[in-house]
């Protein structure tokens, strides 16, 4: 097994072939869609639609051979193989290190989404009608929930899981590169080095650069919301620009700090805001309501996340599932190599079965827990207070989190709290740009746990341009579509990852 793609000069350790390519294709792209934003608008939603109509059955399979297949490794003999040597220590501690892959996976969009999904489902959706459930009632409250929480579930959790369970195994226990094409390496033996490998990486790194601009976007917007609420400040598409400058500067400077010094602080606070935030919701919300609601929602998912797994909607011209379960699928698909690699990097050291357990299950089970304290609190005000988040949702997603904070009615402290939720969108914010920038210099550096810093500072860059050049070519629809587009080919290649890493696993010695 060999590495010949050295480079030198300016190009010194990074693959420069590769690197000019995404660059040329990231620069094009900006420029095209920012001057004719209308046309590239029209053009997404041409493919995604497309894709939704005829491929939407390949996500639903894709995703569930992925779930099944982690879980069968979470519970195998080969769950005890660890990611490096056998005498090979994690690291980081657990605290740190779930506090990174959980800023990493989540970013800003299950703020986003923690009360407008569950309000969103609330008023209708396919599972309703086939269960003879009523819109707008406790009964549909109680589904709704259960759909934002499948959507935030193990099945999502599943594809960055393996994603990075590949990267990780082939990089620190077969030693080689640090980069998605390593795990086909079973499949392709040292042609991974070509043109085959080199399109592989390609594709991860423009996954991840629209992945990660989709869930900036997702940010941005909610942060122009929050200061909205905080400071009057318009909701503009010009303003939404000049918070990604803003941010995208601190990002860069994180991501230059690397993963010690700006990655693992900056996740490590997001998670201690994300306690104070939790308990402010629980102390002020219906407690009680949302405990109840959390071990129902639990209950409910295990007997029910399966079969909706597999659900595939019939051709109905609805197309429920294209704007919502595809999405999801698409958008942590779009995610998984950023994800994934960036787990991969802080896992090393731990066992199989710890990392599919601490990528997977308890994600899900924090995830559940989020959503029961955000999603519960929205529905006991819809159901039994005064109502209004039907209506901010319908109006405009990005408001449904102010408008909860607001009609929690907390007196003084409402402000405090709306400026809390803002700071953590912010280091959320940060957190999936910093981590996203170096997955992109580490692939396109062909592994290496310390790109150069100047290819840092232009991909910090360049996701804050594509996501930009994607609010101004139609918002939300916008990075929608993108994710839709580009996390198909990505999928597929993981499937290729995946028997990759069965073949090698079969074969291992751990596994004697």
């Amino acid at each position: 097994m060999k590495n010949n793609t050295a480079a030198s000069g300016l190009w010194k350790n990074t693959h420069p072939q590769m690197t000019v390519m995404a660059m040329i294709v990231v620069v094009v792209f900006c420029i095209a869609t920012i001057g004719d934003h209308e046309a590239a608008s029209s053009l997404f939603s041409a493919i995604k639609l497309w894709i939704e109509t005829h491929l939407g059955w390949l996500y639903i399979s894709i995703v569930c051979a992925i779930f099944f297949f982690s879980l069968f490794l979470m519970v195998s003999p080969l769950g005890r193989i660890k990611l490096g040597s056998d005498d090979q220590q994690p690291e980081f501690s657990r605290f740190s290190w779930f506090a990174m892959l959980f800023s990493a996976g989540v970013g800003v969009g299950l703020l986003f989404w923690s009360i407008a999904e569950p309000i969103y489902h609330f008023q209708g959706n396919p599972f309703q009608e086939m269960l003879g459930v009523e819109s707008n009632t406790a009964e549909a409250a109680q589904l709704g929930l259960n759909i934002a929480i499948f959507h935030w579930g193990l099945h999502a959790w599943g594809i960055y899981a393996l994603t990075g369970l590949c990267l990780g195994y082939f990089a620190f226990r077969q030693g080689l590169p640090l980069t998605i094409r390593s795990a086909l390496y079973p499949i392709l033996g040292d042609r991974i080095y070509g043109p085959v490998g080199h399109a592989v990486d390609l594709l991860a790194v423009f996954a991840t650069i629209f992945g990660v601009a989709t869930t900036l976007g997702l940010g941005v917007v909610q942060i122009n919301a929050g200061l909205n609420y905080l400071f009057g400040t318009a909701i503009a598409v010009s303003n939404q620009i000049l918070i990604i400058a803003v941010v995208t500067a601190v990002a860069t400077f994180s991501a230059v700090s690397g993963v010690e010094k700006g990655i693992k602080k900056l996740s490590e606070w997001n998670i201690r805001l994300t306690v104070i935030l939790l308990t402010v919701f629980t102390i002020a919300g219906p407690t009680l309501f949302i405990v109840s609601v959390f071990f129902t929602s639990f209950w409910d998912y295990l007997v029910g996340f399966i079969p909706m797994g597999l659900w595939i909607e019939p051709e109905s011209g609805v197309n429920w599932q294209g704007g919502w379960t595809i999405f999801y699928w698409a958008w942590c698909g779009a995610w998984a190599p950023f994800v994934g690699m960036f787990i991969a990097r802080i896992s090393k050291g731990r066992t199989i079965r710890e990392y599919l357990i601490g990528a997977m299950v308890v994600p899900t089970v924090v995830g559940m827990l989020w959503l029961s304290i955000f999603g519960g609190t929205a529905i006991h005000i819809e159901l039994f207070g005064v109502g209004g988040l039907t209506e901010a949702v319908n109006q405009d997603l990005t408001t449904a989190l102010y408008r909860c904070i607001e009609l929690l009615d907390m007196g003084a402290a409402t402000w405090m709290v709306a400026a809390l939720a803002t700071t953590l969108l912010l280091t959320w914010f940060v957190t999936s740009a910093d981590s996203g920038t170096l997955v992109i210099c580490t692939i396109l550096s062909m592994g290496s746990m310390n790109p150069p810093r100047r290819f840092r500072i232009f991909w910090g860059v360049g996701e804050g341009l594509v996501t930009a050049a994607l609010l101004l070519a139609g918002g939300i629809a916008a990075l929608k579509s993108i994710s839709i587009i580009v996390a198909l080919p990505f999928l597929i290649i993981l499937l290729l990852m995946a028997m990759g890493l069965g073949f090698a696993l079969r074969r291992d010695p751990g596994a004697q």
